[in-house]
Parts: C-alpha cells; sequence; structure tokens
C-alpha cells in the first residue's frame, strides 16, 4: 500500500488501547483508511496513521505518547451526510449535528477509548437563503 503523503502541518494524535478495535472503529465505522501502522517488533504497540477525506490523524497504543479521552476538531464538507453515513454504518454520534451559535453545524463521536471526535462543516456552506434570526 502507498504511504500517503504528510500534506498536513498539524496531526492531532490521539491514544488508544487495542489496535483491533480501534481499526474497526474507525475503518469500518467512521470510513478512514489506514495510511501506514509501525510496531518496533511484532506484538509491540502500534502507531497508525489513518485519513478520511484528505483529514488524518496519528492513533497511538505507546502509553507515554498522550492520554486516553484526548479530542480533534475536524473540517468536512456536509456534516448531516457524514452524520447518515456513519450511522449506517452502526455508529451512534455522541452529539448529532446540529447549528452553532459561531455559525458552524457540528456533531461529536466518541471513539471506544473516549476520545472526542468533533466534526464541523460551516453552516453557510450548508444552507443557502437568510442567517436564522435575519
Amino acid at each position: 500500500m502507498p504511504k500517503a503523503a504528510m500534506n498536513q502541518r498539524v496531526f492531532p494524535q490521539l491514544r488508544m488501547t487495542d489496535w483491533k478495535r480501534t481499526r474497526a472503529f474507525y475503518v469500518d465505522g467512521l470510513g478512514f483508511n489506514v495510511d501506514w501502522e509501525h510496531r518496533f517488533e511484532p506484538g509491540f504497540p502500534v502507531f497508525a496513521q489513518l485519513t478520511r477525506d484528505g483529514l488524518s490523524l496519528f492513533v497511538t497504543e505507546h502509553r507515554g505518547d498522550c492520554q486516553v479521552g484526548g479530542a480533534a476538531y475536524l473540517v468536512v464538507d456536509d456534516v448531516d451526510q457524514l452524520f447518515h453515513e456513519i450511522r449506517g454504518r452502526g455508529i451512534k454520534p455522541a452529539e448529532p449535528p446540529s447549528d452553532t451559535e459561531w455559525h458552524a453545524r457540528e456533531m461529536t463521536v466518541v471513539d471506544p477509548d473516549g476520545n472526542k471526535l468533533r466534526f464541523s462543516t460551516r453552516a453557510a456552506e450548508i444552507r443557502t437563503g437568510p442567517k436564522h434570526g435575519a
């Protein structure tokens, strides 16, 4: 498998405790691809890069890298479309898409280790017409 280019300049890094479970959640549930995974030796902890729609995350089983319960904010083209896609894959977001006062539409998904992924789309990119309260 070709390695994905590292075009991003910042990569959120999330701690995981079970690579097999994490991989299934992100790949089968959220539609990410595994760009690469690394182990120093067979049976050692995994460090991997996951990408969806040009957005990449690092996930790590290494205890010293970071703690479980982290967070990442991901800007996507259409959070409502993503919501319907992942619901069809069996993922139930902790918070379904809703409008924010900062003119975004956001939903929150929590992974098996308690890491929060907030997916966001600017409300103006989804809706046309007058703004709320106008």
